[in-house]
């Protein structure tokens, strides 16, 4: 992705809704967009796991982990499974762990810190819902653009 958010701001402004949490971004890809599939966790990412086996590729899996810093949500197994589905990237309210891999896979990657924990096996969550957090509603099919400066949400695809 060549567009920056800061431009699709400036085009679309009445369009977009900006997200208040500023993400670390993690992946080789620092900048990337596609349609939006949720996942909400609370430190258990078996469903993470099974939605980046599953969504369709070019997606991006919008993980809602309650901001919790006790463990981590995705690690270089879970990235190594998005890379060769393709997809665009992952964003995760809460951890991943082994960070130095995952910034040398071909993927987007964004999240609110490390911690080398990883988290339980229970597979306990839901999928394919609303999501609410950083004041944004993250709606599956509704669009997401991510960049160096930050995260914005569109209820449709603005550029190809």
């Amino acid at each position: 992705m060549s567009i920056k958010t800061a431009d699709l701001c400036d085009d679309y402004a009445n369009e977009l809704i900006v997200c208040s949490i500023a993400f670390h971004s993690y992946g080789k890809h620092k900048r990337f967009s596609g349609p939006i599939e949720t996942v909400k966790v609370l430190e258990d990412n078996v469903l993470v796991k099974e939605a980046l086996q599953t969504v369709p590729a070019g997606s991006v899996l919008v993980v809602d982990g309650s901001g919790s810093r006790r463990c981590a949500l995705m690690g270089d197994r879970l990235g190594e499974i998005a890379e060769s589905r393709k997809l665009a990237g992952v964003i995760i309210h809460g951890c991943i762990r082994d960070s130095a891999q995952i910034g040398e896979q071909e993927i987007g990657v964004m999240a609110i810190g490390t911690n080398p924990l990883k988290s339980a096996k229970h597979g306990k969550g839901q999928q394919n819902i609303h999501l609410e957090f950083g004041d944004v509603e993250w709606i599956p099919g509704h669009y997401v653009y991510a960049d160096e400066d930050g995260v914005v949400i569109s209820s449709r695809q603005l550029v190809e």
